[in-house]
């Protein structure tokens, strides 16, 4: 049984106690881009400017991202603040893992997707096929980078760290199938409480399931998720075929401009 995690965004207070449990415990050296020797000190440089997110997206160094989204405002008393804590969705139908030419990327036997440092060549067609902008290059190591849903923790029986950390347990790990019994039981009870909108994001409706999914508040795309994710390689067909029939076409509407072209020079000789 593939096993995952349910995070409830209903009940995220952002502490970012998970993002700093997933640093601690991969090891992950702060972001380069966003730290810069000032004076002979290492200093930070990242303010976003957006709420209290500081970490700004995901990347090869920050596997996890906790999202603050402000919505309307305190002087029209509709004020609503969100929280979300994203990472790696290791998706059921993984883009990454499809276009992976040397294979670095797997899906273990517990379903989540790693990659595999020593197999990786760096050529980043992951990248592009990731519809959440989770994989990122690593410009020290040469190779790319993502969350391992904590591979080395939960193949010895322990819970990811992010889900260890999280005071709320808004970040729940377990079996796939049993979160997803618990999740649907919670968004009826949210919207008994009137919260209208409550929805789960990454049920068996997205690339075939998501193995990390969320209860969201409100749309999706108000936490910066597709709502409708495709992955691209699933496009090169069709795409294909409409550029050699474009191509084809383009070649007979030129052969019969030429030919009409050479009639009318004959005719005028």
């Amino acid at each position: 049984m593939p096993k995952g995690m349910f995070v409830d965004t209903s009940i995220c207070i952002g502490c970012k106690a998970c993002q700093v449990a997933c640093k601690e415990w991969n090891e992950l050296d702060g972001e380069p881009d966003d730290f810069r020797e000032v004076d002979g000190r290492l200093k930070a440089v990242n303010f976003t400017g957006n709420s209290y997110d500081n970490t700004g997206r995901l990347t090869a160094t920050n596997w996890r991202h906790v999202r603050f989204i402000e919505r309307g405002s305190s002087l029209e008393g509709n004020m609503a603040w969100y929280m979300m804590s994203d990472s790696c969705k290791h998706c059921t139908e993984a883009g990454c893992l499809e276009v992976c030419p040397t294979h670095a990327l797997m899906r273990t036997d517990l379903g989540n997707v790693i990659v595999q440092q020593d197999v990786c060549n760096g050529c980043r067609m992951c990248i592009s096929a990731c519809p959440y902008g989770v994989i990122s290059y690593n410009k020290r190591t040469g190779r790319v980078n993502k969350c391992t849903l904590c591979d080395d923790r939960i193949h010895n029986g322990l819970e990811t760290a992010c889900a260890k950390a999280c005071p709320t347990d808004s970040i729940v790990f377990g079996e796939v199938d049993e979160l997803r019994t618990s999740a649907r039981q919670r968004v009826e009870t949210l919207k008994e409480l009137g919260f209208d909108k409550a929805q789960l994001y990454g049920d068996t409706d997205v690339l075939g399931g998501l193995n990390v999914f969320y209860l969201l508040l409100d749309d999706p795309e108000v936490y910066g998720q597709p709502v409708n994710p495709q992955l691209p390689q699933r496009n090169l067909i069709p795409n294909s075929l409409w550029s050699v029939g474009s191509a084809v076409f383009i070649g007979l509407a030129a052969l019969v401009s030429f030919r009409t072209r050479t009639n009318g020079a004959k005719k005028e000789a």
